[in-house]
């Protein structure tokens, strides 16, 4: 039975924490979609490299199969040694909406979600490595690929991703939320639990191919382009009450989540859903597509 959070402790424990990735439900489920496409040797190689999760040091953060994978990187990031602290930028990529969409920028030094899919995806095919390193790059990738389909991980307004916006939102209307959060839990979790609920298996072989039909040169831009363009449309487009003016600072707006925001927003989170575990999946498969020699 989980532990019930009186209101006012749960207030105050949301206004403590700092907005995260997809929530770990949108998590998870790219993980369970990503599963379910596997190839028979990348699943083999994945049973290989969790046997190495016990010497990454993180009792407190399982890594015992592809959906701990999945959320894993949110988890070592808390930890109070602050070891991987480092990695905070690796979960975001603040593009503007008020301009082209450029991939490169707000990436310094390569601190950015897209430049760290294509890294870890690298180390982990790298056979020359040692198997618990392979695993955090299998757990890192896993992870930044669902980042950076949420599409307020990619597109900015000059507000954090929406982090600097205030949002009311069902009956937590009157709780501490923001923009960000809705769309990392609260909308997510909406949008993929409500009947018909996305599923691995409701992927079909069409929207399969559709995904991953980007060169490999121009994926990553593709992925996060789309991602941005739902940002600048739906995210923050389609908000009824606040300016679109870049010029605005986010501070003091309060963004109302209508029923009719959550009607447009539904598909498009479960379309990113879907797009991030097929994707997850294609990256794996890549990466993990030989087996390692077990001399």
């Amino acid at each position: 039975m989980k532990r019930l959070i009186r209101p006012l402790a749960l207030i105050a424990l949301l206004a403590a924490q700092p907005a995260l990735a997809w929530g770990d439900y949108a998590h998870r489920l790219t993980a369970r979609i990503a599963a379910a496409q596997l190839t028979s040797q990348a699943r083999g190689e994945l049973r290989r490299l969790l046997r190495a999760a016990p010497r990454l040091g993180t009792p407190s953060c399982p890594l015992n199969s592809l959906e701990d994978a999945s959320v894993w990187p949110d988890c070592v990031r808390a930890l109070p040694d602050g070891r991987f602290g480092y990695t905070a930028p690796w979960h975001y990529q603040n593009i503007s909406v008020c301009g082209d969409f450029d991939v490169g920028a707000k990436c310094p030094n390569g601190d950015c979600v897209t430049v760290q899919v294509a890294r870890q995806q690298a180390l982990l095919a790298d056979r020359a490595r040692p198997a618990a390193e392979r695993l955090q790059a299998l757990a890192f990738l896993v992870h930044f690929t669902g980042d950076m389909h949420q599409p307020l991980h990619i597109g900015d307004k000059g507000d954090r991703g929406g982090n600097d916006v205030k949002a009311a939102f069902g009956f937590k209307a009157t709780q501490f939320m923001n923009l960000h959060r809705v769309w990392d839990s609260d909308l997510a979790e909406r949008a993929l639990t409500e009947p018909p609920a996305i599923t691995p298996f409701s992927i079909t072989p069409a929207q399969r191919r559709q995904w991953t039909r980007s060169p490999a040169a121009t994926r990553i831009a593709d992925w996060a382009r789309a991602g941005w363009q739902i940002s600048r449309d739906l995210a923050y487009g389609g908000l009824p009450d606040v300016p679109d003016a870049c010029t605005v600072t986010g501070a003091g707006r309060v963004a109302m989540i209508t029923p009719a925001y959550v009607s447009a927003a539904t598909p498009a989170v479960r379309g990113q859903v879907g797009r991030a575990g097929t994707r997850i999946a294609q990256l794996l498969n890549e990466a993990l597509a030989t087996p390692v020699s077990t001399r």
